[in-house]
């Protein structure tokens, strides 16, 4: 093993779908062609390139349960921009697919490994390049970690809000590949909204800068957003120009349980229609309360059929008055318990509970973890209608999420040594996909289409829409070796 490559997190329990094979991309490992390998050593140096059957495979899948895996033929590791232009410039010459990757925390196989394909790894570029005060704007390498890129402003009094639960190991690269989200999108939105400027290498090793570092500017096609989310299917992206907001004041937190689902709906409805604005409103069921107390020890009401985690960082007395107002609805909507607080350290607790939902659901067994969103007045039809899949296919479901903007995480957790319950937890999955567009939703909030909902997308988005991102994507990778398998079924 190379003492310097990335660490690699443990994926934890791993579940293929019934049936499920490795994809049939790319060159076969076994007659692996050594020129376009050589050529790659040669550009990047002996310590950027890896064929180690064991160094391969501990880059060839994400966090993601049901997405198929295979094995790359080879691991690079740019370390700047010449570096990706000429890996795909290799790649281009020997038509070699190449499969970009982050650090591996995505949640839908979008950086999962083709076989005999390169897999490119960008945790090397990891330089913060600039941060700009007076412009509120960050330029940094894909590499960077979100906490790192966090920590880098702070001193500057500034503040780059998306928040994704990995956000202390997940990569800016990876962000912005599947258009990531977080705790606080309901007041500060989604990795697109903070997107200046990208340079991109596209398939043939052109690069592509686009954007700009004005807070306005509208010259041409905003190409820059086009690559945001689009899960390395169009180019690599190697530097970002994002922009900052002065950092948040001291939070208020408040807590809130309820004993059914349609009063927590309630309170979310009234969140928006009164026109408060928290900067984080989670909700956990009570299948998560129930795990988070058996983790934790944290005292929780496990008789309470939701909980909602609220905070204000508006500063002061703002703060104190806008979670006063939600603890009012929440009393107005019958709550059990209401509970507010101003003390940082009791609020980090209280949001470590909804943080642990998932770790603590894993502690169940293997798990399926969904992204759906809903308009925010189906919440609690989606809540009620995940108990039903629950109750239907017999297993156990926690629903966590981010209220405030309607994007929830269905957990399934089943035995996957029991290859019924393997079976009912795969359809349960599709069951919860099937409810959310039922309910006027999406597939996904922000874990992307990735390889897992290739055909979740079609179903949503109609043949026109699927035409003109099929027309997209021939237009800048017309040999189809970005990623292929992600977002779009492979030569459709």
């Amino acid at each position: 093993m190379v003492p310097d490559l990335a660490p690699q997190r443990e994926v934890g329990h791993r579940a293929a779908r019934p049936g499920a094979g490795q994809q049939p991309y790319g060159v076969a490992v076994t007659t692996l062609a050594t020129a376009w390998v050589d050529e790659l050593a040669a550009a990047l140096g002996p310590h950027g390139v890896h064929t180690d059957p064991d160094v391969t495979a501990s880059y060839a899948r994400d966090q993601a349960m049901l997405a198929e895996a295979g094995t790359p033929a080879a691991v690079v590791l740019p370390r700047d921009t010449a570096d990706v232009v000429a890996v795909m410039r290799v790649a281009s010459r020997h038509g070699v697919p190449v499969v970009p990757r982050g650090a591996g925390s995505g949640l839908a196989g979008a950086s999962n490994a083709v076989d005999g394909a390169i897999t490119m790894v960008m945790t090397r570029m990891d330089a913060v390049l600039e941060v700009s005060p007076a412009d509120r704007l960050a330029v940094v390498q894909p590499g960077v970690v979100n906490k790192a890129l966090r920590d880098a402003v702070a001193g500057s009094g500034l503040f780059y809000p998306p928040d994704p639960s990995s956000y202390d190991w997940c990569t800016i690269g990876g962000n912005l590949s599947t258009n990531s989200g977080g705790l606080c999108c309901v007041k500060y939105g989604v990795t697109t909204d903070y997107v200046l400027g990208l340079e991109v290498v596209l398939a043939d090793g052109q690069v592509l800068r686009t954007g700009r570092r004005t807070v306005k500017g509208v010259a041409g096609y905003d190409l820059a957003r086009l690559f945001v989310g689009s899960e390395g299917t169009l180019g690599v992206i190697t530097e970002a120009t994002l922009a900052l907001r002065p950092a948040p004041q001291k939070p208020v937190t408040l807590v809130a349980t309820f004993a059914t689902t349609a009063q927590t709906g309630q309170v979310v409805e009234r969140v928006v229609t009164t026109g408060l604005v928290p900067s984080l409103l989670e909700v956990m069921d009570n299948t998560c309360i129930r795990a988070v107390d058996d983790l934790l020890h944290a005292d929780l009401d496990r008789d309470a059929h939701a909980l909602l985690v609220a905070q204000s960082d508006a500063g002061g007395e703002a703060a104190r008055q806008d979670v006063e107002a939600l603890a009012q609805l929440c009393r107005e909507a019958g709550a059990q318990l209401v509970h507010t607080t101003e003390d940082p350290a009791e609020g980090d607790l209280l949001l470590a509970a909804r943080r642990m939902a998932l770790p603590a659901l894993e502690q169940l067994g293997t798990t399926l973890i969904d992204d759906v969103a809903v308009p925010r007045s189906r919440i609690a039809a989606f809540l009620d209608g995940c108990d039903g899949i629950a109750v239907r296919r017999e297993l156990t479901i926690g629903v966590v999420g981010h209220a405030g903007d309607g994007n929830m995480h269905p957990t399934i957790c089943f035995d996957p040594t029991d290859p019924d319950q393997r079976v009912r937890a795969f359809a349960a999955f599709d069951d919860i996909l099937e409810l959310g567009l039922a309910l006027g939703g999406t597939v996904t909030g922000e874990h992307g289409i990735g390889s897992l909902k290739v055909e979740w997308l079609e179903r949503e988005v109609g043949a026109v829409s699927l035409d003109v991102h099929r027309r997209i994507k021939d237009a800048l990778d017309p040999a189809g070796l970005l990623n292929p398998g992600k977002v779009l079924r492979r030569g459709a």
